[in-house]
């Protein structure tokens, strides 16, 4: 119960005032003018003024309520390592029996984890957070239990009342971390790409010669050593293997009492991409579907093309002088012998033997393909003749016999089981009963002899084989009719994306591999998807980081394609495994940021911690205790951290009554005034 005199003006503040101004006025002339009753006019005056002002008493009945602390428990990556939970655990545990001990004392315990999309710990907004929940006169004081690696320190509230930090960790951690500095998103194949990287040693590190040895292994296989400094800036010049995505994982070995090794390795993904792509295309006669090749080709401005055509057969004379023809000379030697390597893809379009290319230039693109060419032969009725490219040298590679038999009659092309699930005919068809494209007038007959059979034609023939030969790739096109599909004869139909998927299969495009494991993420979701020319696959076996094995099941999505998506426990490299298909995945960034600074400091939070006047108490120095300090004084001591009580309350009734009646004022003053009156008139 408490009391205090309040005032309740009868008429305005403005009102008050200038009467209050006239009673001291006439108050003081009659003290100038030495009248002997000045002292009861002014105290009459002052009877008049309270009565306006209208004094009373309010009585408050208030009922205390209780101070708050705040504790912030620090949960995330960091504060898991060594022997830091079980400090965790213990300063909570002697704090929570401090403000026990206290009277009218709650404990508020705040715990915070790993922040979403790796932005590490987040104590000040958790801290903000709960300072939002709570009365701001009741908060005493804020304990932060962390080892000081915060990541919002820019969001650290005002806080009303002390704030202290218990510090995990011990003297002489230390830690190795290899950090990427620098690494591009993409790179051109075959030439190398700079990455920098650093490898620091953190805390109390012991003496040792300066260098470790470094591995780098891409795409999980084999990894190389290397023998680097620490602490200096690196360069490391990189060549991609392959188009595509490009996994390349740095690790050191980690070393004894290091708090972690997952700041040990690093992963980079790069996507290779070519820089341009070569190929020669040889027309053995000018046709109406050799414009079809050509329009491909150049629309894509990664391609460089050098098309010849044959107009006139050495054997053809017509008496045209060699001067006098606008063509060039056909580099036969050139092309064949001294640059046939500097090709990535060989097409045939129409070509049959006519001597122009001795059959040692033929077995050179038979070499070629073996050492990992790739050479389509899109076969018109010259390869049903006896100058057929199949009675070549290269007749040992192609896939498919020619019977001698030409079909002059039109067929509707139909994808082969096979070819419903090949990438390169998949989907062609739209996926429904009959395909929904036009139909070819001309097909030579075929007997398969290698590879695989994706599309049939007229009597179920063979259409479209493919072939893998060596380290290299052959395709052949039984038909010289696929230009009919670009000019919508009989509606046309995916001509340009059939030669497009044909022609970057034989590149080896990623995208179009027939056998592939491949794993995209987003977040922690992982989506596994196998591509197979098999009917069924086995479950999918991934390893995560912390070696622990998950066997994954896939289920089919469509004909030779299996997807599956899981949300893995932890960021990190995966390594995925089904029959001989190997991949590997990194989810999260290439380095978490809980683990860039692993050794604890509390040099960050000390500005927060002093505007309080607050304390830093490392947990292996021993638990302080915990006491109530006045508010404005130290707030920590050897041994000792203290909150500011608040003395908070809640005001539970108010009762107000006059300190006097008004006629009690008015009677006052007219004594007090009579009194005056009759003293003055004695004199």
């Amino acid at each position: 119960m408490t009391g205090s005199v309040i005032l309740d003006p009868l008429v305005p503040l403005w009102v008050l005032a200038a009467l209050a101004i006239l009673a001291g006025a006439a108050t003081g002339l009659a003290l100038w003018r030495r009248l002997p009753g000045w002292w009861l006019r002014g105290l009459a005056a002052l009877a008049l003024l309270a009565a306006l002002s209208g004094p009373a008493l309010q009585r408050e009945d208030r009922a205390p309520l209780s101070d708050i602390v705040i504790a912030v428990v620090d949960e995330s990556a960091s504060q898991r390592l060594s022997d830091r939970p079980d400090q965790t655990q213990a300063a909570l545990a002697r704090l929570e029996a401090g403000v026990a001990a206290l009277p009218d004392t709650e404990l508020r315990v705040v715990r915070l984890g790993d922040a979403e999309g790796d932005a590490g710990s987040l104590a000040m907004t958790a801290l903000s957070d709960a300072m939002a929940e709570e009365p701001r006169g009741r908060l005493a004081g804020a304990v932060l239990i962390s080892d000081g690696r915060i990541h919002d320190i820019d969001r650290a509230p005002d806080f009303p009342a002390p704030v202290h930090l218990l510090l995990t960790g011990r003297p002489g951690d230390w830690d190795r971390r290899l950090a990427i500095t620098t690494a591009p998103a993409f790179a051109i194949m075959g030439e190398p790409v700079t990455l920098g990287l650093r490898i620091e040693d953190q805390g109390a590190a012991p003496p040792s010669d300066g260098l470790v040895r470094l591995s780098i292994a891409v795409d999980g296989g084999p990894p190389a050593q290397f023998s680097v400094p620490v602490g200096e800036d690196l360069e490391l010049p990189v060549t991609l293997p392959h188009a595509g995505r490009n996994v390349i994982q740095f690790s050191v070995a980690a070393e004894p009492g290091e708090l972690t090794d997952r700041n040990n390795a690093a992963v980079v993904q790069i996507n290779g991409v070519r820089d341009r792509l070569r190929v020669l295309l040889v027309s053995g006669e000018p046709h109406a579907g050799e414009r079809t090749w050509r329009n491909l080709l150049k629309s894509d401005p990664s391609v460089d093309l050098v098309h010849f055509t044959i107009l006139r057969p050495p054997e053809k004379q017509d008496g045209v002088p060699v001067d006098e023809l606008s063509l060039i000379a056909f580099p036969t030697r050139e092309l064949f012998l001294d640059k046939i390597d500097e090709f990535d893809l060989i097409i045939f379009d129409r070509y049959r033997l006519r001597g122009i290319l001795p059959a040692l230039y033929l077995e050179n693109v038979r070499s070629y393909v073996e050492g990992g060419g790739a050479v389509l032969v899109a076969a018109g009725p010259d390869y049903a003749s006896a100058a057929s490219l199949y009675r070549s040298p290269l007749g040992d590679i192609l896939p498919g016999a020619p019977t001698s038999r030409v079909i002059e009659r039109s067929f509707l092309p139909e994808l082969t089981d096979l070819g419903q699930r090949h990438p390169v005919t998949e989907g062609l068809d739209g996926g429904g009963d009959a395909p929904d494209w036009g139909r070819w007038l001309r097909q030579v007959e075929l007997r398969p002899v290698a590879g695989d059979v994706a599309m049939t034609g007229a009597d179920g023939a063979p259409l479209l084989l493919l072939d893998r030969v060596g380290e290299g790739r052959v395709a052949l096109l039984a038909s010289d009719q696929a230009w009919l599909w670009s000019r919508g004869y009989d509606g046309g139909g995916p001509q340009l994306e059939l030669l497009r998927r044909l022609a970057h299969w034989m590149m080896k495009e990623p995208d179009l591999e027939e056998e592939a494991l491949e794993a995209s993420a987003e977040g922690q979701a992982m989506t596994v998807e196998r591509r197979t020319l098999r009917d069924g696959i086995g479950p999918v076996e991934v390893t995560g980081p912390d070696g622990d094995v998950t066997m994954l099941t896939l289920r089919a999505v469509s004909p030779g394609r299996f997807r599956a998506v899981w949300n893995a426990p932890e960021a990190g490299l995966y390594r995925l495994a089904e029959g001989d298909e190997e991949t590997v995945i990194a989810l999260g960034p290439s380095a978490p940021r809980e683990f860039e600074q692993t050794v604890a400091d509390g040099s960050l939070l000390a500005p927060v911690v002093e505007a309080g006047r607050g304390g830093i108490r490392a947990i292996a120095d021993g638990l302080p205790a915990l006491r109530q300090v006045g508010e404005g004084r130290p707030a920590a001591g050897r041994g000792w951290i203290g909150i500011t009580p608040r003395d908070a309350y809640l005001t539970a009734d108010v009762t107000t009554f006059p300190l006097l009646p008004a006629w009690a004022w008015l009677l006052l003053a007219g004594l007090l005034s009579v009194g005056a009156w009759l003293r003055e008139g004695r004199r």
